[in-house]
């Protein structure tokens, strides 16, 4: 299903009439739609076709944007969505990022600097994202650090960024490393992709409707007058009250000891090690996951969540861009993308080849401090 939507992404070169709205230079046809409805900012991914994957322009559109709004005193909340059925966001143009790899072109710098300034910003005021359909890398990063994040039975939520030779980042350190037990390693780890209701239980999304009151929600948080947090909240608790939630069990509930014994240690061989030694079928299926990964980026993954326990947000994103500029001189990103969604044999040939060839001196020069000026500034 990831390298589904990972090749979807890459492969693509009506409002009542009682709201008055204010199209800020924008039309239909453009990749970001943006909004201004009474006291409330509307932004609207546009491209459907891409499942309204992230790229650099719709980037430099909403930030600004964003900050005329988190200056204005009237603005009382933004609300976040996707165009079409499938996606609210599926990540980012990486393909084009891979390719600038090659080139030396400054888009390895520009895409994730402004990426996450934009993601550090999305926290700064009332913030509702109404991820309905496929939320992953990028679009998590435009979501999960807001106060509202509003899931739907269509929702799959996924950081499948260990499989193309990256890394889970858009704040990846921060949330992920505060999920319950080590469910948050795991996910990141794998790249195990969840849906629904369980996006939920997971703790990365706030509040469950049916996709079908999607818009009943949107339409119901704009004819707020002045909604406060604790409005907001009763607001989408109401809507998920009269939505049909299929009652079953956590995905992962049968696996979630496995995963908080196993998945315990000091570094990514005590893991390998745990797997090893247990040796039953499930244990045996994630170490058949974990070796198509890249090695580099599971070391650099398991590394970054440990210290994101101890950070800020702010802190995690700077800690994110300077491994983000790394990998852009590695092999393994480039080499990830091309198997994946590029070439699409799915035969990547990641270098270092197997966990015990990455170095603790490897890795740390993925964490190492950039030249001042290449810093990132949040």
């Amino acid at each position: 299903m990831i390298l589904k939507v990972l090749k979807s992404i890459l492969n693509v070169k009506s409002r009542p009439a009682c709201y008055i709205m204010k199209k800020l230079s924008t039309s239909v046809t453009d990749e970001v739609i943006l909004e201004k409805i009474g006291n409330k900012g509307v932004i609207t991914l546009n491209r459907p076709k891409a499942l309204n994957a992230l790229n650099l322009p719709m980037i430099r559109k909403i930030y600004p944007q964003l900050k005329v709004w988190e200056a204005d005193p009237t603005m009382k909340m933004i609300i976040i969505k996707g165009t079409g059925e499938k996606a609210f966001c599926a990540g980012g143009d990486i393909r084009a990022i891979a390719l600038a790899t090659k080139n030396g072109d400054p888009l390895t710098e520009d895409f994730f600097r402004e990426e996450y300034q934009l993601n550090f910003l999305t926290g700064s005021f009332p913030y509702v994202a109404l991820i309905d359909g496929i939320t992953m890398g990028g679009g998590v990063g435009l979501s999960v650090h807001g106060q509202f994040r509003v899931a739907t039975e269509r929702t799959v939520f996924a950081m499948p960024e260990t499989a193309i030779g990256f890394f889970p980042d858009v704040g990846g350190s921060h949330f992920l490393s505060r999920l319950p037990g080590k469910l948050g390693l795991y996910l990141a780890l794998t790249g195990f992709r969840l849906t629904g209701h369980d996006v939920v239980k997971a703790g990365i999304a706030t509040h469950f409707v049916n996709s079908s009151r999607i818009k009943t929600v949107e339409e119901d948080l704009i004819r707020m007058d002045s909604p406060s947090t604790q409005e907001i909240d009763k607001l989408l608790c109401k809507n998920q009250e009269q939505s049909i939630i299929e009652k079953k069990d956590f995905v992962l509930k049968h696996a979630l000891g496995k995963i908080n014994t196993l998945f315990e240690g000091d570094s990514l061989k005590v893991v390998i090690e745990n797997l090893t030694k247990d040796n039953s079928e499930w244990a045996k299926q994630q170490l058949q996951i974990l070796a198509k990964m890249s090695p580099t980026s599971l070391k650099v993954t398991f590394h970054q969540l440990e210290l994101g326990k101890s950070m800020t947000l702010q802190e995690c994103l700077k800690m994110e861009y300077r491994i983000s500029q790394r990998f852009m001189k590695g092999h393994d990103f480039y080499e990830g993308v091309r198997s994946v969604l590029i070439d699409k044999d799915n035969k990547p040939v990641w270098k270092p080849a197997t966990v015990e060839d990455v170095s603790d001196h490897i890795i740390e020069e993925y964490f190492a401090l950039l030249s001042k000026d290449k810093e990132l500034v949040l």
